[in-house]
Order: C-alpha cells, then sequence, then structure tokens
C-alpha cells in the first residue's frame, strides 16, 4: 500500500497599506489590479470588474465610517481556488451585514460575492481594536 501525502493547499497573500485621503479608492484598485496575475484572476474581465467594485466599495466605506483612521490594509489572498479581498481599518465598530441595516454599498458587495458563490464577513482585527471586512469569491474557471 502507498503511502498517501498530504500537501497543504498553496496560499498566495499580499496586503498593501494605503493611506486614507483622496486618492485611497484608487489607489486601492490599481494595487489590487496588479495583483490578478499573481492571484489567477484573468485582468479585464466581468470577475476582474466586480472585484475591482468590491474594493471601491470597501474603501469607500472606511472613507465615510471610519475617517479617523490613517490608513486601510487591504488584502489580497487566494488558495484552493478561492479569492479573498480583505479591508481593514483601526475603527472598531462592526458594519452591520443582516437585513435593513445593511447599506446599499454593503448590500451590492453581498450580491457581487453571491454572484461568484462567495460571502462578504466581517470580524475584529486581532492586532488592535479595529475590523477587517472580507469578501469570498471562487475564482471562475472559463
Amino acid at each position: 500500500m502507498a503511502a498517501v501525502e498530504h500537501v497543504r493547499p498553496q496560499v498566495w497573500q499580499d496586503i498593501v497599506s494605503v493611506p486614507v485621503g483622496p486618492q485611497a479608492v484608487a489607489r486601492a484598485r490599481e494595487a489590487v489590479a496588479e495583483r490578478f496575475a499573481e492571484a489567477g484572476v484573468a485582468p479585464r474581465s466581468a470577475f476582474a470588474d466586480a472585484v475591482l467594485l468590491v474594493v471601491s466599495e470597501l474603501v469607500t466605506n472606511v472613507l465615510r465610517h471610519a475617517r479617523s483612521s490613517p490608513y486601510a490594509d487591504v488584502g489580497v489572498t487566494t488558495g484552493s481556488g478561492e479569492l479573498v479581498i480583505s479591508v481593514e481599518d483601526t475603527s472598531p465598530r462592526l458594519p452591520e451585514l443582516s437585513g435593513h441595516g445593511m447599506g446599499a454599498g454593503l448590500r451590492m458587495v453581498a450580491e457581487l460575492a453571491a454572484d461568484y458563490e462567495g460571502e462578504l464577513s466581517a470580524e475584529r482585527a486581532v492586532q488592535h481594536a479595529g475590523k477587517i471586512v472580507l469578501v469570498r469569491f471562487q475564482i471562475p474557471t472559463h
């Protein structure tokens, strides 16, 4: 009987810190788009457009609701056919992600994630009193 080797799936991650200010959304979109090749995302595809729209909305939310945060850490993580976009800020207030309390922008983000068999979530940051908003997508294979 041959031994079965258990190999952990390869995970790739990059995080870019974007100063909160007038250029934050453009810088975040550019940083994520520059990482599409490493993440296995086809540039200029409908999926890439959806990911960049999500990045825009999440960073815009930092500008609107976490103005005192000096930065937004924008993360791109891939592994096992999944892409995760994360946006971390220093505001401890978690967004409302259910029912009528969810704003139109986050509702759109949740719908885009669902279009690619994913989900929207938020959690407290580990290294400071802030939060991380995460959007998981399944990377299209065609």
